[in-house]
């Protein structure tokens, strides 16, 4: 895919975010409406036609940790408050030297998953499955197969980990959409199938939206 090859020849050991989900929405794993832009004048015009409220992500493949960096900006309502963070996040941006700035939907959800791959010595693309945002790295909460997966395989994940409960319908939520969920797991397997540059995929958070899994942020990183 063009993505890969064009960062690899510019020495990218990482994909941007934007990069990362051209690569997943080219398989039709479901992302965030997103555009990437270079001026406070496109950001507002982006913005209009996403439709309020908005976030803002300085985009780089340096900026791995936007949270810590301070390169984002969530539940923007209009272009007051637009431009204000496009402002802030350039002044932000320091030394970080930013392909744009991403203009996101906001997707509203309870429930945050984590897909992801990473390249084992011995098994090849292994894909993950467990609780997303900060749960991830304090509960730890996965499952492991190795791809290519069949749908058989990615409901075994699903059922295998001890959250598994956040799936169903439960205080008003709808349960998740687990033919979805099945075909994220799949593809994200495949695509480390068909590249072997790419040497981990993260997908963190996965937020659902009602009963939809949309990936909200992305990160490929390369061999």
């Amino acid at each position: 895919m063009e993505i890969i090859e064009e960062a690899l020849k510019r020495g990218q050991k990482i994909l941007s975010e934007y990069q990362s989900k051209k690569l997943l929405a080219g398989y039709g794993i479901p992302i965030t409406r997103e555009n990437l832009v270079n001026s406070e004048e496109e950001a507002v015009r982006t913005a209009g036609e996403i439709g309020f409220p908005v976030a803002l992500k300085g985009c780089s493949p340096e900026a791995t940790h936007k949270t810590e960096l301070k390169l984002i900006e969530l539940n923007l309502m209009d272009e007051n408050t637009l431009i204000e963070a496009y402002r802030k996040i350039m002044n932000n941006a320091g030394k970080v030297s930013l392909d744009g700035i991403l203009v996101q939907e906001m997707i509203k959800g309870e429930r945050e998953l984590v897909v992801g791959m990473t390249r084992d010595v011995q098994f090849g693309p292994c894909v993950m499955f467990g609780l997303g945002g900060i749960f991830t790295e304090i509960l730890k909460d996965v499952s492991f197969r190795v791809a290519p997966l069949e749908k058989r395989d990615a409901l075994e994940m699903m059922g295998e980990i001890k959250g598994r409960r956040i799936l169903e319908a439960i205080r008003g939520l709808e349960a998740v959409d687990k033919e979805i969920l099945c075909e994220m797991l799949i593809k994200v397997g495949q695509i480390g199938l068909d590249f072997e540059q790419i040497k981990e995929i993260d997908l963190n958070p996965v937020i659902i939206a009602g009963s939809r899994p949309v990936a909200v942020d992305a990160l490929v990183v390369l061999e």
